[in-house]
């Protein structure tokens, strides 16, 4: 699955709660995919293909729990309001996209090969060598990157794994 996050806009962000709040999957389907068609190269979005996964775990307990770990560092990828009841669509508040930007700023690389060296879960499918941790490292970095953007922007965030 390969993992993106979004910082929507306020009409977006009403149409995704207002089709959530109705438990309108399909609703919240289409929407998905409009933002991701129409979505503009602006700095306010970003791709990080299957490292969203080894991100998670290092940021949390380990695992792919959701409510795992401590926030704010349990919602920079998967923790969060979910949208959708079969496929990874998370919301995250402006609020909380400004508590997750600020908490990302303290992580270095020293302290992510600390915590990707300690993912010891057999689910995990990556190599967990120096290669897969510099991928990791690498897209952490521009995951923090656009959470500052987000925060700067004032916008809440969605993260989709596809």
């Amino acid at each position: 699955m390969l993992g993106v996050h979004f910082a929507i806009t306020s009409e977006q962000e009403r149409s995704l709660l207002a089709a959530a709040d109705d438990g309108d999957g399909d609703a919240v389907d289409e929407l998905i995919e409009e933002i991701e068609e129409s979505w503009a190269e602006d700095g306010l979005k970003v791709d990080t293909d299957k490292a969203w996964d080894a991100i998670h775990r290092c940021l949390t307990d380990g695992t792919l729990e959701p409510d795992g770990g401590e926030y704010p560092f349990s919602h920079a990828v998967l923790g969060g309001r979910r949208l959708h009841d079969e496929y990874v669509v998370v919301y995250l508040t402006v609020d909380e996209a400004r508590d997750v930007a600020a908490a990302l700023q303290s992580v270095d690389r020293g302290q992510l090969r600390q915590w990707f060296d300690a993912i010891d879960d057999p689910d995990y499918r990556g190599a967990l060598n120096d290669a897969d941790f510099d991928y990791t490292w690498d897209n952490l970095v521009e995951v923090r990157a656009f959470y500052q953007r987000a925060a700067a922007a004032g916008r809440a965030v969605v993260f989709t794994a596809t």
